[in-house]
């Protein structure tokens, strides 16, 4: 289905998905949260890799202490040296158990604060973590093996406070995430807000464009950016557009309103030659009479699409809203229909109308006896013999809906975007009497009225599918 509607007043937004605010947007949030995720994640490793260097520094500073206790004083010096760091130890950190070892005796404890020896324990000089209890408490602690002749060595740190931190800076990322999240969505949010905002007032300008209304501009804001000079280049080639289609139009209407009076002279001096004429007695006479006959109606058509140009003119350039009065649309349809059930049924067709009781409108009632005439006539020429044209109104929800359906051969939906263009006439009208301003004075009509025409198919799914011309217009 096509539609040749006006200008619209309002823009309607488009699909969230497909709005490119919306990607913008959401390649914002995404870049923010990236970014802002990432740091707080280095900030954690950072912290959390700087707790185990200052542990491992502590136990090693510790480990080498002790060893060179043992070289200057033996096991005695080192037990005490293990005695003395526990007993000033005042946050209960530290953690040790010096051992003495003899081939075929089993293990002697000799200081420390480590109740039992970790079983699975590495080889000398490792590093492990593992769950231990010391000084009656069980905790989570970091140690380092060091066995010296005859002893073995284990020196490590409580990391039960570190493993809180981490816990707690971990939830402090988590919480930072989230926080994060929040405000890359809301900011995303501001974003789509701003673009559509500063690029509404070109999309209402295009569509007002789109819809025939030329004098329609982007506003601008003042602040001379981006956007306020992409405005004054649109505006700058819609003037430039106005400029030379008013300028192709004012010369095809010059050109209309100029020859008609050359034609109605010629017509009228035809018309004397054929009235001052003998009758003809031979062929050559005969077929000079039929010459001048055909002339005529040559310059007759002319005239008529002279005058077509000149409503089309009329209506678009809004000239006739002066004419606008109420009236009832019923009797209008009616007298017309009346007319041209006599052309259609010299063709073998039928005219059917379906029309209510009262149809108020308020208009120019000879243009729209005039595009619904057009209507009709289109109708009748496409409907094969035998045909049915069916003419219905109804007062519909939005406004006024006047139908005309026929049985002809219908209109691909790739000529009905041009069907409103002036002498556009389809392939299976070229053998058609016309001249491809039918649709055109229909549409100008319906435009200078506020009121659209919709083309679609009268039969969808059969063959021919038929054509129903559906004229909306507002209500009073």
């Amino acid at each position: 289905m096509l539609k040749f509607a006006a200008a619209p007043t309002t823009i309607r937004p488009p699909r969230l998905l497909a709005s490119a605010g919306f990607r913008f947007a959401v390649l914002f949030a995404a870049m923010f949260s990236v970014a802002a995720i990432a740091m707080v994640g280095v900030l954690w490793w950072a912290t959390a890799i700087a707790l185990d260097r200052q542990t491992d520094a502590a136990i090693r500073a510790d480990a080498i202490a002790l060893t060179e206790r043992w070289r200057e004083a033996g096991a005695a010096g080192l037990a005490e040296a293990i005695e003395d760091r526990i007993t000033v130890d005042v946050e209960n950190e530290s953690i040790y158990l010096l051992r003495q070892v003899a081939d075929g005796a089993p293990p002697r404890r000799l200081a420390g604060n480590l109740e039992d020896w970790p079983g699975d324990t590495p080889p000398d000089g490792a590093w492990f973590r593992t769950r231990v209890t010391h000084d009656n408490n069980a905790s989570q602690a970091r140690l380092h093996r060091l066995d010296l002749p005859g002893l073995q060595l284990l020196i490590g740190r409580d990391e039960d406070q570190r493993v809180e931190l981490r816990r707690l800076l971990t939830e402090g990322v988590v919480y930072a995430s989230g926080a994060v999240v929040l405000f890359a969505l809301a900011g995303a949010w501001l974003i789509r807000r701003a673009l559509q905002r500063r690029l509404g007032a070109a999309f209402e300008t295009s569509i007002a464009i789109a819809g025939g209304d030329m004098a329609h501009r982007v506003p601008l804001s003042g602040r001379d950016d981006e956007f306020d000079r992409l405005a004054q280049t649109l505006n700058t080639m819609l003037d430039r557009i106005a400029t030379l289609m008013a300028g192709v139009r004012g010369v095809s209407d010059a050109i209309a309103h100029d020859l008609r009076t050359p034609i109605a002279r010629a017509r009228a001096k035809l018309e004397e030659a054929l009235a001052a004429a003998p009758p003809a007695r031979t062929a050559e006479g005969e077929a000079l009479r039929g010459a001048v006959e055909q002339g005529i109606a040559d310059l007759d058509n002319i005239s008529r699409i002279f005058q077509a140009l000149l409503r089309i003119a009329e209506a678009e350039a809004g000239a006739r809203r002066a004419a606008f009065a109420p009236f009832d649309m019923v009797p209008v349809l009616a007298d017309v229909a009346e007319f041209y059930a006599v052309a259609a049924e010299a063709r073998g067709q039928t005219l059917e109308t379906a029309l209510p009781e009262h149809l108020p409108l308020v208009g120019d009632r000879d243009l729209l006896l005039q595009a619904v005439a057009n209507l009709l006539d289109n109708a009748i020429k496409f409907s094969p013999p035998g045909g049915t044209i069916r003419l219905s109104a109804e007062a519909a929800e939005p406004g006024i809906e006047i139908t005309v359906a026929d049985d002809g051969p219908g209109m691909p939906a790739e000529d009905r975007s041009h069907a409103g263009e002036r002498f556009f006439r389809a392939d299976k009208a070229r053998a058609t009497p016309g001249s491809g301003l039918g649709l055109s004075l229909v549409q100008a009509v319906a435009h200078l009225h506020g009121g659209e025409l919709v083309l679609a198919d009268a039969r969808p799914g059969t063959e021919p599918p038929g054509l129903a011309a559906v004229l909306r217009l507002p209500r009073p």
